[in-house]
């Protein structure tokens, strides 16, 4: 896809309505919530101002993955639509801290709240945020940048009938004291869906072994096969979600497979139709000089060692 087929893209037509939308949603609450002194309001339109620059960097981040390798971005801008993933869940993080703390202040010196105005004003930022989200819905499945935006708006969605429950109670008993309260719980929801997204990305950036994938299992799939003695200096890593990369050394039995080359095809598939790796380099070797070394033997990844495992094997984490 060239960069002028992503700019005009329904997904970025899509991102540029939701950025429309959320600057009304912004705006309205922000001014309703200082005219009511409803601290859930300024909360959520706090969370929604954050979600205008997380819709941003997402539409950034979307056109710019598109555009081709260089000479001096060899992987292209892939990584791109990460970091906007990355810096969205911290924003959601921090936001939802700030929150607690202003929250946590307002119990000990509650205001006068009027109940149905806040409902209403909440109400209509509940509609446009679940429109955001439902544009958005498609192309998160598949890309963590969307999917990053895709969590700002759904949160926002949470925190808008919060909000909407906390009116609600204050018109009904007259307790104040519900919207720092709904405020802290909104604080909870926003740190639980927040945080797979920072941690997915994260490991992403830090080049970690994707969570679905068990180093283990490859390096025994490739020792099984006849003719491999070890496998070595082995790295696997994704430049995002849907391209996984892998590297590896190869020892062969040249008394086994007198032409190692023989290996390289076998290796190649098993590896595409076991664990979906596509994208990968191997050296195929006769000898290894340095085979006490612990990037020269990963032997103690098939053989139940527990004392090295933490060294080069990566945390399965479920999402």
């Amino acid at each position: 896809m060239t960069h002028s087929d992503t700019s005009s893209s329904p997904l970025t037509s899509r991102l540029k309505f939701g950025l429309v939308l959320n600057s009304i949603i912004i705006l309205a609450e922000f001014i309703g919530g200082y005219l009511t002194n409803s601290l859930g309001l300024m909360s959520d339109a706090g969370h929604n101002l954050i979600d205008q620059g997380a819709l941003l960097l997402a539409l950034y981040a979307h056109i710019l993955t598109a555009q081709p390798a260089t000479e001096y971005r060899t992987f292209g801008y892939h990584r791109a639509g990460t970091i906007a993933a990355f810096l969205n869940s911290l924003l959601l993080i921090i936001t939802g801290g700030i929150i607690g703390v202003i929250a946590l202040n307002r119990m000990f010196a509650p205001v006068e709240i009027p109940g149905l105005w806040v409902m209403g004003i909440a109400g209509v930022s509940l509609i446009a945020n679940l429109a955001i989200a439902l544009l958005l819905r498609q192309g998160a499945k598949d890309d963590l940048n969307i999917r990053g935006a895709f969590l700002h708006m759904v949160m926002d969605a949470w925190m808008s009938l919060g909000v909407i429950i906390c009116g609600l109670g204050i018109a009904l008993t007259g307790l104040t004291i519900l919207d720092p309260l709904i405020s802290l719980v909104l604080v909870i929801v926003i740190a639980k869906g927040s945080w797979p997204l920072f941690r997915e990305s994260l490991d992403i950036l830090l080049e970690s072994t994707p969570s679905h994938v068990n180093t283990s299992d490859i390096v025994a799939a490739i020792e099984c096969i006849p003719g491999v003695k070890n496998v070595h200096d082995l790295h696997i890593w994704s430049v995002e979600p849907r391209i996984v990369m892998m590297t590896c050394h190869v020892l062969v039995d040249t008394r086994t497979v007198p032409d190692k080359d023989q290996l390289l095809q076998p290796i190649q598939s098993a590896l595409s139709s076991k664990f979906g790796i596509h994208h990968m380099t191997l050296q195929l070797e006769t000898e290894c000089p340095e085979t006490e070394d612990l990037h020269c033997n990963l032997s103690y990844l098939t053989n139940g060692s527990s004392a090295k495992v933490p060294i080069l094997s990566h945390p399965h984490h479920h999402y």
